[in-house]
């Protein structure tokens, strides 16, 4: 497989780090071939502006036509192509963080708000009936995405009771929210507690863990979302009454 890891960390020190290193070993003696954008010392731009989409006219900036259009006139700034051309190459994505205030560090959120764009992994169109591809299908779709991410607190407080909420809830913007909406296969997330105390032990068995779910990368069974276009939701994207009767939230959108 082709591989793309993506990793936010300011400290090449860090437990996110050291991982990452541990992970691309395992995968290239495996026989994959990985490329790996370390955002903090590639000094990844993250902020969208008109630039980013050869759009000097001083008019009112409209994000998603502007990308559209320069993604398909070809006028984006070259570091947003250069990561679009190693998404196209992947065969598999691994994103990699340290959950911060229960999301990503604003440098990956920034990764995708200038790389995800319209026309190129949403905002693709079904030739036949014109409807948007989205949730299982979209420009990314074929593709895996493993989220990866080391917690400072203790598993149990992301646990169905723990006070954080449970961790799949907490990843659903980006597992569900970023990965399924654009099409791609997501695989369930590892995550590696106790990372601000971790021991060398603790680093042993959490290169252990990660070596293992690197090995199952090509064959791993995906999160079971529901698919946009399966007949599970209406024309407003609401689920059928007759799927989850007399429940919402999040969960009602696992098959």
């Amino acid at each position: 497989m082709h591989v793309l890891w993506v990793v936010a960390h300011p400290d090449q020190r860090s437990l996110t780090v050291a991982l990452k290193d541990e992970g691309v070993r395992g995968l290239t003696g495996l026989g994959h071939e990985v490329l790996v954008s370390d955002l903090y010392a590639m000094k990844w731009d993250p902020v969208v502006g008109a630039g980013d989409f050869g759009d000097d006219t001083g008019e009112r900036l409209l994000v998603g036509e502007a990308a559209q259009h320069a993604y398909t006139a070809g006028t984006l700034k070259a570091d947003i192509v250069a990561e679009q051309e190693k998404l196209r190459w992947a065969d598999a994505l691994v994103v990699q963080f340290p959950l911060w205030w229960m999301g990503m560090p604003a440098i990956l959120k920034g990764w995708f708000d200038r790389v995800f764009l319209n026309g190129f992994a949403f905002g693709v169109k079904d030739p036949a009936t014109g409807r948007t591809l989205r949730y299982g299908d979209g420009g990314l779709r074929g593709k895996r995405a493993l989220l990866v991410t080391t917690i400072g607190a203790r598993a149990a407080s992301f646990g169905p009771r723990g006070i954080h909420g449970e961790l799949n809830d907490v990843l659903f913007p980006i597992q569900h929210g970023i990965f399924w909406y654009t099409g791609m296969d997501v695989l369930p997330p590892l995550a590696v507690y106790g990372a601000d105390r971790a021991t060398p032990a603790d680093f042993a068995v959490a290169a252990e863990r990660l070596r293992a779910r690197l090995a199952e990368l090509p064959t791993a069974d995906p999160v079971p979302f529901r698919y946009q276009d399966g007949g599970d939701y209406d024309d407003d994207l609401v689920l059928r009454p007759r799927f989850a009767p007399g429940r919402g939230g999040i969960g009602v959108h696992y098959a």
